[in-house]
């Protein structure tokens, strides 16, 4: 069955291969917290990996209450992660190295320290336009939004911890925030709002970025009549425990979004063809999904179904299907994901008892995964995803393999999620955990002072970067292969055969007018036997006697078929 019609790329991210890296936990030139200097002299292990672009989340000035995504400046780099000359050397050494470079863009909502939410609260009606400041007749908020983080979506100005003392002491109005309460949503009715982005695009784009990742994409335009609507969003799923009959989030996937991507696509074409936009769109449908990339829109959107599917053959058969049709018709490239910062790791949340979304962040105390099995399908997860047509992203760790921290102490507990719901879920700290370079060093060789912001579990020492260089079979080096095949024998714009649509496994032919048919096998809780004929072109474990174990996944070439 015919799945997706091989495609010639335009652009390097129609096929491309993006690498994700959080700057707080990459790598750091001074200090426990990860820096764009830290960065920079790690660029040459990034292009080793055989990457296209890379994308780094916030790095701007910001009071770090939310992990850099609430920002008081967003042209000016945070002291915590260096300076703007650091950033501009950055770009400048990643694109020697052939690196593109994507930069996080966070639209909407500032921090509350940002200058115009300052004034705001002082009074100025200017300012509280480009917000969302209510009154209310009584005690309660305007309505009754919840933040994805717990707890009301309003905070009334005189209960702010730094009010006493201040001139809003008395000010009894509420302003909107879906996320913290240190994080006020802007009102992207108005213009002001509008332009300041389109200005702050263009900065960095003057300074060489190939390419915004934004964040929230879905949530920018808001029902302005604030209608109540009880229902808690659970961003990850898309949804999650909002119930199927009820009236359409009014915070949520508005159509107005869409107005706001034209007017950006529009400024970026000042600076060529060839820069770009990705959405972080958590929304229920690929056919939603799809309205995000439509052509005058932005280039990718983030494929987060393929992240949220139980590893099974139904229903990732499903997904795939599904993804490509809904981006096929409006000739875009499915962007398919695994993991980022905001999930637990793949190779915990596939060694669980229940695979998909996951839990918010493990504890100790919680279903611990299953270390070898979870590694075992993510290796598969991810040969999988690296056979698909389109674009894919890779989080910092996963090509090492590196697990969930699931025994963190609460009291090193950083993500405002953890607080917001009085500890009951982990949050995502867990998979933001600084990377282990080398095993023999103070804090794996993460920073040159031998401290990390986040303790890193001690079993990592296994898994540091210099152990696993020196591995033949190690799961870094697995990766090396994977990118590098997949280049080469193009499969980001190959046609896609399923083969077997009915089997309790995947088994896809990835075909394409210059090369002999790859085909792509992953086996789930049975093992496969291949072809006498197959040439293993590469595979996540060991095969013998022609049998591909369960939880594992293989391309090879037939022996009739290759070509020279």
């Amino acid at each position: 069955m015919l799945v997706h019609q091989q495609t010639t790329p335009n652009q390097w991210w129609e096929d491309g291969v993006i690498y994700q890296i959080y700057p707080r936990s990459f790598a750091s030139s001074h200090g426990k917290i990860g820096d764009l200097k830290g960065i920079t002299s790690r660029l040459g292990y990034v292009a080793e990996l055989g990457v296209d672009a890379i994308w780094l989340s916030p790095f701007y000035r910001s009071p770090q209450r939310d992990g850099g995504y609430d920002v008081s400046d967003y042209r000016s780099v945070d002291p915590l992660f260096g300076t703007n000359d650091d950033a501009v050397n950055l770009i400048k050494t990643a694109h020697e190295f052939g690196l593109k470079i994507i930069v996080d863009l966070v639209p909407n909502h500032t921090s509350d320290e940002h200058i115009w939410f300052q004034a705001a609260l002082d009074g100025d009606p200017v300012a509280r336009e480009r917000y969302y400041f209510r009154n209310s007749s009584d005690d309660n908020p305007p309505n009754d939004w919840i933040s994805i983080f717990g707890g009301y979506a309003w905070t009334r100005v005189c209960d702010r911890a730094d009010a006493p003392g201040s001139p809003w002491e008395n000010d009894t109005s509420w302003y909107l925030h879906l996320f913290d309460s240190s994080q006020p949503d802007l009102n992207w009715d108005n213009p002001q709002v509008r332009d300041e982005f389109d200005d702050i695009l263009r900065y960095w784009l003057t300074l060489g970025v190939d390419g915004f990742r934004v964040d929230v994409a879905h949530g920018l335009a808001k029902d302005p009549q604030l209608p109540n609507w009880q229902y808690h969003w659970d961003m990850v799923a898309g949804g999650g425990e909002v119930p199927q009959d009820v009236p359409a989030p009014p915070m949520w996937n508005r159509p107005e979004v869409h107005d706001i991507y034209r007017r950006w696509r529009k400024v970026l074409d000042e600076f060529g063809p060839d820069r770009m936009l990705v959405a972080e769109a958590w929304v229920e449908g690929e056919d939603n999904l799809a309205k995000y990339v439509r052509p005058d829109e932005m280039s990718q959107a983030f494929n987060f179904a393929f992240l949220l599917t139980p590893f099974n053959a139904k229903d990732l058969r499903e997904t795939i299907r599904t993804s490509l049709v809904a981006m096929d018709a409006v000739g875009a490239p499915t962007t398919w994901v695994l993991s980022n910062h905001d999930v637990v790791r793949a190779t915990s949340r596939l060694g669980l008892s229940r695979t998909g979304k996951g839990p918010n962040g493990i504890r100790s105390w919680e279903e611990q995964p299953d270390g070898e099995l979870g590694r075992r399908r993510a290796l598969a997860a991810h040969l999988l995803q690296a056979a698909l047509p389109g674009s894919t992203y890779i989080y910092q760790g996963e090509e090492l393999s590196l697990p969930e921290h699931t025994s963190l102490p609460d009291e090193v507990r950083e993500d405002p999620a953890f607080f917001r719901t009085q500890g009951r879920e982990a949050g995502r700290d867990g998979q933001r955990v600084p990377m282990p370079w080398q095993a023999d060093e103070p804090a794996f060789g993460f920073s040159s002072s031998g401290e990390s912001w986040l303790p890193q579990p001690d079993q990592w020492a296994q898994l540091a970067v210099d152990v696993q260089q020196r591995q033949a079979t190690s799961s870094l080096n697995h990766f090396k292969r994977m990118i590098d095949l997949r280049k080469v024998l193009a499969m980001g714009t190959s046609t896609l055969v399923d083969y077997a649509p009915d089997a309790n496994y995947l088994y896809y032919l990835s075909q394409h007018s210059q090369r002999a048919d790859v085909h792509v096998v992953v086996a789930f809780d049975e093992p496969i036997t291949l072809p006498e004929d197959a040439n293993l072109l590469i595979a996540t474990c060991e095969i013998t006697d022609g049998i591909l174990p369960p939880n594992s996944a293989v391309w090879f070439e037939r022996g009739s078929e290759r070509r020279n």
